[in-house]
């Protein structure tokens, strides 16, 4: 494998044997099914190809099944491929199945060994990190009962800290950063950014968006055992959200012109959203809002079928791709009709601009449920851009608006 690579897979197949009736997987076990095929088969991963640098922080999402965890499996070993090649260069802690391995009847501290132990360590490498384990983990005494005893809370932390806190060149993340209380995934984020910071190899698996937006260099995108693309954060998350609308059929998506942008533009065609812009507080049309002052988003929608139920949406994300904020007309209570075929009708979103100084886009969207369906009637994703202009910012994303008071005693 070339060395610029931490992680290599070639044309990965996982694929399962599935059977109608228990007779026939015994059968074909003992060879006695002669010619006749008793099963069929299911491919939990399908020719697939995956590469990362050394280096790089690499995030994979798609839907539940989509072989996200397989193709984690495969790659640190637990599973064997059915076909296709896999290399690995540089040592991997994965954060997969948190405590898988721990002894029960063991306490947290010789779980700790054992599990340091089957990870590969020496008695004195354990030893050299054991007291960042147990500050990790900050479980107090409970760490010389035995594990049977621990909440399942408890349980989880000791399990992090021991897979986090072992120096690997490949960390390996599936879901793992969202356990515990807020307080401890806060400190398990501040160790990814440092693990990040220090130039460590991350595949990260996660149905937090954000998260991935924020931390990844480049995301692949998974679907039914396939891999459907890999590119920036933005772009995959945007096919992401169309497969998760059920709106990734051929012919249901384009790309299409729209002035200044080039913008993701879907849905079934039931309703089309014909014209959007910004107001400021004074009602001229522009892109640019200063902080602290009232803004409108403004949609207009035309329907040519009927539809019973339709929602109004709109949401703000960063250049990034972090959604930030947004609403709609079903949590606000502003419209809850149907809609008749002809019918137009023009949607106002109006709020204070609090976000911080800076560059943000707006997404629009006319949704809705037909009985337990979700359907997307049209959806545009980034169709505006929006300046906020701020010449006092605080920390994070928005302004709260805080009176800071100093007393001297």
């Amino acid at each position: 494998m070339n060395e610029e690579y931490a992680v290599k897979a070639e044309k990965i197949e996982k694929r399962y044997k599935l059977y109608e009736r228990n007779r026939d997987r015994m059968l074909d076990a003992f060879g006695l099914s002669g010619k006749n095929k008793r099963f069929k088969y299911h491919y939990a991963l399908n020719g697939v190809d995956f590469a990362v640098k050394k280096g790089e922080t690499v995030g994979i999402i798609g839907t539940n099944g989509s072989g996200k965890s397989t193709l984690l499996k495969i790659l640190t070993g637990v599973l064997t491929p059915t076909a296709g090649k896999v290399s690995v260069n540089g040592r991997i802690s994965a954060l997969l199945e948190l405590g898988a391995g721990f002894n029960m009847d063991y306490n947290g501290i010789e779980n700790i060994y054992l599990n340091g132990t089957m990870m590969g360590f020496s008695k004195e490498e354990i030893d050299a990190r054991i007291d960042d384990i147990l500050a990790f983990a900050d479980i107090g005494d409970y760490v010389n009962q035995p594990c049977k005893t621990y909440s399942s809370g408890m349980f989880v932390r000791l399990a992090f800290a021991v897979s986090i806190n072992i120096d690997p060149e490949i960390l390996i993340v599936d879901e793992a950063l969202s356990v515990g209380d807020v307080f401890f995934q806060a400190k398990c984020y501040r160790k990814f950014e440092e693990f990040k910071s220090q130039g460590k190899t991350i595949l990260f698996v996660s149905h937090d968006l954000s998260s991935i937006s924020r931390y990844c260099d480049r995301v692949y995108l998974l679907n039914k055992g396939e891999m459907l693309g890999c590119g920036s954060p933005k772009e995959m998350i945007d096919k992401y959200k169309q497969i998760l609308a059920g709106q990734a059929e051929e012919g249901k998506t384009e790309i299409v012109e729209t002035g200044e942008n080039d913008t993701l533009e879907y849905g079934n065609g039931k309703a089309k959203i014909t014209s959007y812009y910004i107001t400021d507080e004074s009602g001229k049309k522009t892109s640019a809002i200063v902080k602290g002052t009232e803004y409108t988003v403004h949609m207009n929608v035309k329907f040519s079928e009927d539809v019973p139920a339709p929602i109004f949406a709109c949401s703000v994300k960063n250049v990034k791709g972090v959604e930030i904020t947004g609403t709609n007309s079903l949590v606000s209570h502003s419209f809850e009709q149907s809609a008749k075929a002809g019918d137009e009708f023009t949607i106002t979103f109006r709020q204070k601009m609090m976000l911080q100084g800076g560059e943000y886009l707006i997404s629009l969207g006319c949704t809705g449920y037909e009985g337990s369906d979700f359907k997307v009637y049209h959806r545009l994703y980034d169709i505006l851009g929006i300046n906020v202009i701020s010449d006092s910012d605080t920390v994070g994303f928005f302004d709260c608006g805080s009176e800071v008071l100093v007393c001297k005693k």
